[in-house]
């Protein structure tokens, strides 16, 4: 059982993920750090644990599909929640391997919108469709106007982007 983002990226070793990936997680996890301090500060009430091992495990397939590292693909996704399942972890966590790139097909949970987002924002690129959900997720959890939300949530995840370059120049 995972506990904790560091237990995540311990069974990760043990199944020999490559550097590259673990940066990459890593570098996800940054963002996502990012977004859980705005939604606390928002008062977002939400599952933080599950986000923050959600996105330590999310490309766990890349382990079975190293060459999706360099040249992406989709093999990982299933890939990643059989492994994490054969190794004993939870569901909901091993489902994050193909939620977050299958969000918007398989009915992602407010949780599995924010590891999405954290994995696009972290190299830069934005995702309006993505964004609006995450948005109207938190808008629902706090009963609040909509337009102020977008404006505030907006101006977060463009200067989480802003910074993907530099994000992208310590990935390995």
């Amino acid at each position: 059982m995972l506990k904790s983002p560091e237990d995540a990226f311990k069974l990760l070793e043990r199944l020999g993920a490559p550097r590259r990936l673990i940066r990459h997680l890593e570098l996800v996890g940054e963002v996502g750090v990012e977004v859980i301090s705005k939604l606390d500060n928002l008062g977002v009430q939400y599952d933080r644990l599950f986000v923050e091992i959600g996105i330590a495990v999310h490309d766990a397939g890349k382990i079975v599909h190293p060459s999706e590292l360099e040249k992406g693909g989709d093999l990982h996704e299933a890939a990643g929640e059989k492994l994490l399942l054969e190794r004993g972890v939870d569901a909901k966590i091993a489902r994050c391997c193909r939620s977050h790139a299958q969000y918007a097909s398989m009915g992602a949970s407010f949780e599995e919108l924010i590891i999405a987002l954290a994995d696009t924002l972290w190299k830069g690129s934005r995702e309006a469709d993505l964004e609006l959900q995450v948005i109207d997720g938190v808008v629902a959890r706090l009963q609040a106007d909509r337009w102020e939300l977008f404006q505030t949530l907006d101006s977060c995840f463009e200067e989480i982007a802003a910074d993907g370059d530099e994000r992208l120049s310590r990935s390995i």
